[in-house]
């Protein structure tokens, strides 16, 4: 076991207990798969640490931590139903180890949200699931360009070009929000550094223009 995955296990060690151990292990093995080069163990503890500072603005923070684990659990980029099948893992798997039926529900609309980062306004956790998924966004340049390369690599079987045109319209409807981080927090935290590092990986993902 590495380091990072023992420090995933103790978290969830202190959500689930010691005897949901051989199920934290199998969630966090799923973020070891080779092909994930951005959705990995190192994504889902940082998201973690996003939800512990946006903490006071969720309603039931146990059941947001449960779908932080969850939410990339399945994770195939030939697939558009990820979080879907995320969901339905995780209903499965949190109600055979017990967990209130109520907490399960809530677990899976959480997750269900991440396909596309849009919670109401009421929904305190959903901005706190959805905020801590796109702070990757708000990161310093450098972490930001690591991340832009590390997307590209697990879209690496994808040719240059339908690659830019797909990347590009998706960081446009990122532009296009009014806002793109809903808690006050992530939103004083990030928003105007994500919208910085959209805007220049846009601009990179432009052809270049031939000499004239």
């Amino acid at each position: 076991m590495t380091e990072l995955d023992a420090e995933l296990l103790d978290r969830w060690q202190l959500l689930a207990g010691p005897r949901a151990d051989a199920l934290g292990t199998a969630v966090i093995r799923c973020y070891r798969q080779p092909h994930r080069r951005y959705h990995t163990g190192r994504h889902l503890r940082s998201m973690l640490w996003v939800v512990d500072e946006l903490a006071a603005a969720a309603v039931d923070l146990e059941a947001v931590r449960y779908a932080a684990f969850f939410h990339d659990a399945v994770y195939a980029v030939q697939r558009g139903d990820n979080e879907e099948r995320s969901a339905r893992l995780a209903d499965s798997a949190l109600s055979s180890l017990g967990v209130r039926p109520d907490t399960v529900a809530e677990v899976v609309r959480l997750i269900r949200l991440t396909a596309a980062h849009t919670p109401a306004g009421e929904d305190g956790n959903g901005a706190v699931l959805c905020d801590a998924d796109l702070a990757v966004l708000g990161a310093s340049e450098a972490e930001y360009a690591a991340y832009a390369r590390a997307v590209r690599a697990e879209y690496r079987h994808v040719p240059t070009e339908w690659y830019r045109q797909g990347r590009a319209a998706v960081l446009r409807r990122f532009i296009d929000r009014p806002v793109l981080f809903r808690t006050v927090t992530a939103r004083e935290r990030f928003e105007s550094r994500a919208r910085d590092n959209l805007a220049q990986e846009l601009r990179s993902l432009q052809p270049l223009s031939p000499a004239g």
